[in-house]
C-alpha cells in the first residue's frame, strides 16, 4: 500500500470512529479503468458482523472544508442505516423494494466518446420471493452536473445516484429481466435545482409520503427484516420525496398512533395490522414491475396508426 493510501485509510478510520463505526479492512482495487482504489469495509463498533463497503480513489483527500463535513454527513447517515435489517434495500414509490448492490466507484469517463462520468451497478428486485429479476445500470452524469458535486467519489455521488435510479424506476425506463444488457441512468441538471441549491427529484404530498412509509416498513421491515425496525429518518428518502426527514417522522408517528408501525426514535418496526395487507403490496408490486415492462402499441398492430 503506497504512503498515500496508508494517508487515506488514517483519514478515513478516525472519520469512521466519529460516526460510530470501525474499519473492518482496507485493501487495495482498482476502478472501472484500472487506476488503483482502497476498498474500506466499514461496520458498526457493536454489530460489526454487518458492514458496507466504499471505495475512493486511491490518496483521495477529504480533509478540506468543501469535502470533510459531507463525508462526514455521509457516514453519520451510513452507521444509521446500517441498524436495518437489509441496509442496501430501498422501496420506490410506486412500491417496488429494491436492493442495491455491485456498484464499482468512483465515477469513470465515458469510453464511447461520450463527454459523460459513469458508474456501474445492479439493482434487484427484494420481494423475498424467487423472481430473481434484476437490472444492470449506467448512471451517467453530465460534465456540466459534475461540477456541481463537490467530488466524483461515492459519500459525494451515491446518494443522487441512488435516487436518479429510483426516479428512473417510476418513469418505467428501466426493465427488469433475469439476465440483459446495462441499461441507463441519465442524472441531469433536472435533477438538480440551482435556486434551491438541492437536488429534487420526485414533488410530493402528504398522502404520496405517508403511502410510500408504510410501503417501506412492510418491505424492509416485515416481509425483509422479520419485523426488525427500519430508519425512517433517512435523508437519502427525503431528498427522493422532496421532503425533510423530521416530516417523516411526523408522518410515522402518525401511522405508529393507527397501529400500522411501532415507533423507537428514529426506527420503526411493521406490525401484524400492517403485515395484513400483503395482498395490497404485492398488487402494488406487480402493478409496479408491469409498469416497467415495454409495452406493444396494439393499435399499429391492427394498422390503425397514422403515420
Amino acid at each position: 500500500m503506497t504512503v498515500q493510501s496508508k494517508s487515506l485509510v488514517t483519514s478515513l478510520e478516525a472519520a469512521a470512529q466519529k460516526a460510530g463505526m470501525v474499519l473492518l479492512s482496507a485493501t487495495n482495487g482498482t476502478d472501472y479503468q484500472g487506476q488503483p482504489t482502497t476498498i474500506f469495509q466499514l461496520g458498526l463498533a457493536n454489530a460489526a458482523d454487518r458492514s458496507l463497503q466504499l471505495e475512493l480513489s486511491e490518496g483521495f483527500d477529504f480533509n478540506k472544508p468543501t469535502l470533510l463535513s459531507e463525508m462526514t454527513a455521509h457516514l453519520a447517515a451510513e452507521a444509521r442505516r446500517l441498524r436495518n435489517p437489509r441496509p442496501e434495500c430501498y422501496v420506490t414509490l410506486g412500491g417496488l423494494p429494491l436492493a442495491f448492490d455491485k456498484f464499482k466507484w468512483p465515477f469513470h469517463r465515458s469510453t464511447s466518446g461520450a463527454d459523460t462520468y459513469i458508474a456501474h451497478g445492479e439493482i434487484s428486485l427484494a420481494d423475498g420471493g424467487t423472481l430473481n429479476l434484476h437490472a444492470k445500470v449506467a448512471a451517467s452524469v453530465t460534465v456540466t452536473f459534475a461540477e456541481i458535486v463537490p467530488a466524483m467519489e461515492q459519500p459525494y455521488a451515491e446518494t443522487f445516484v441512488y435516487n436518479a435510479i429510483r426516479k428512473t424506476v417510476d418513469l418505467g425506463q428501466l426493465e427488469f429481466l433475469k439476465s440483459g444488457n446495462r441499461q441507463p441512468v441519465p442524472v441531469t441538471t433536472r435533477y438538480y435545482s440551482r435556486w434551491q441549491k438541492e437536488f429534487v427529484f420526485t414533488d410530493t404530498d402528504d398522502n404520496a409520503r405517508l403511502k410510500y412509509l408504510l410501503s417501506k416498513v412492510y418491505w424492509l421491515s416485515g416481509v425483509l427484516g422479520d419485523s426488525k425496525p427500519v430508519w425512517i429518518a433517512d435523508p437519502r428518502d427525503a431528498q427522493y420525496l422532496n421532503t425533510g426527514e423530521a416530516d417523516l417522522l411526523r408522518m410515522a408517528g402518525h401511522e405508529a398512533g393507527d397501529g400500522f408501525m411501532v415507533l423507537d426514535g428514529e426506527y420503526a418496526a411493521a406490525t401484524p395490522l400492517l403485515l395484513s395487507r400483503a395482498a395490497d403490496y404485492q398488487a402494488d408490486l406487480e402493478a409496479a414491475l408491469n409498469f416497467t415492462k415495454p409495452q406493444f402499441n396494439e393499435s399499429m398492430r391492427s394498422g390503425h396508426a397514422n403515420m
